[in-house]
């Protein structure tokens, strides 16, 4: 049964999506899919850092679709339509009232919409050919990965802990959304996304080199890999 969002333009739209991805990356599952890309979609511009969940996930996909796409099809997903309502406004209906050329030129600007929005597409068909003819990692996939990094007690500086994760750079490597989530006791524990390429990073060497060395140890007492999904296959 598909799952239906409120129009995520409005400020009540907005409020209700950040309340249900308090407890969720994903719109659905455990993986970046279909769903996240349809409601990604519905938005007309990025949504307000005061929403910090929905601004997280926002981040999140729009970096996953700039590096590598999203081919999960999901459970299916319905958001409410934002255009409705701007199109039956009364401004809207007074301008086009004066004179023929001003439809002329709202006509140019609806066309001028639609070729955006084609040449976004074209624009990523371009970098996923170029990608495929460039022949640079053949045999390459990557992966979605969920680290779990626990600190050694309820004193510790998570927002350090965090920077000293992401200070971890190397090539084929892409940090993406996190979370901190209470463990017990007072002491909480960071969820954090990473896209990897399969052929540059090992996650295994990346913990044991990165994590459990100096000067990030005096932070992470350890890490565990909560979940490894492939997103696609490079050629």
């Amino acid at each position: 049964m598909a799952i239906s969002f409120s129009n995520v333009n409005s400020e009540s739209g907005l409020k209700k999506l950040d309340e249900y991805l308090l407890s969720r990356s994903y719109i659905t599952g455990y993986q970046a899919s279909k769903d996240d890309i349809a409601v990604y979609s519905s938005f007309s511009t990025a949504p307000s850092s005061s929403y910090v969940n929905v601004i997280r996930w926002f981040t999140h996909i729009d970096a996953l679709l700039r590096l590598s796409g999203v081919t999960d099809d999901g459970q299916g997903v319905k958001v409410e339509s934002s255009t409705v309502p701007e199109a039956a406004t009364p401004d809207v209906a007074d301008a086009k009232a004066p004179a023929a050329d001003d439809d002329d030129d709202d006509d140019d600007d609806v066309d001028l919409f639609g070729e955006e929005t084609e040449e976004e597409k074209k624009a990523a068909e371009a970098r996923a050919a170029a990608v495929k003819a460039s022949g640079k990692k053949k045999e390459s996939g990557k992966s979605s990965v969920l680290l779990d990094v626990k600190p050694w007690d309820d004193e510790t500086d998570m927002t350090k802990l965090e920077e000293a994760v992401r200070s971890v750079k190397m090539e084929g490597l892409l940090w993406g959304a996190s979370k901190l989530v209470p463990v017990g006791y007072g002491i909480k524990k960071l969820q954090i996304m990473m896209t990897i390429v399969d052929d540059l990073v090992s996650v295994d060497s990346l913990i044991e080199d990165h994590f459990y060395t100096e000067p990030a140890n005096e932070y992470i007492q350890s890490c565990d890999i909560v979940a490894f999904n492939k997103i696609c296959k490079l050629y």
